[in-house]
């Protein structure tokens, strides 16, 4: 099976770098599937899951943002921040979606909605994604090895 190198990494650390064989990411405009031997590529990543598979295997992480560059059978990924799936706290990221829901219901003049709806995402993503640990969750989604 074809592989591509693929390095997801923050300004604190390199949090994934290995030979996989598909990438699915949360693109500015929309999802966007990598496949080894992709076209050359730079783009924007906005909060959302990406989806990593590797010798059959899926493994989740939560990124809130960043950018994402194909080039020469290599992605990087320079992300905001990243976690995987195992890492998220389920319960703290269930509290954070509610208070990010009372922020913006309570609409009082000092909340800034533009940034409070921007939390809400981000935590809605880490839910999401901490819950993919959840026997019968995992879905398959994302480009196929045989397309």
């Amino acid at each position: 099976m074809a592989t591509m190198q693929l390095e997801i990494i923050t300004a604190e650390e390199v949090v994934y770098s290995d030979q996989v064989e598909a990438l699915l990411a949360p693109g500015i405009e929309g999802e966007l599937g990598i496949l080894p031997h992709h076209a050359a590529l730079m783009t924007m990543l906005q909060p959302g899951e990406l989806m990593v598979r590797k010798n059959g295997e899926e493994t989740f992480m939560a990124v809130s943002g960043g950018f994402l560059e194909v080039m020469e059978n290599r992605v990087s990924v320079l992300a905001d921040a990243a976690e995987r799936s195992e890492d998220i706290d389920e319960e703290r990221a269930q509290a954070a979606v509610r208070m990010a829901e009372e922020r913006i219901a309570m609409r009082e003049a000092d909340v800034d909605l533009e940034q409070a709806v921007a939390q809400l995402r981000r935590a809605t993503v880490r839910l999401a994604v901490a819950r993919r640990r959840r026997p019968g969750s995992r879905a398959r989604r994302g480009p196929s090895p045989d397309s």
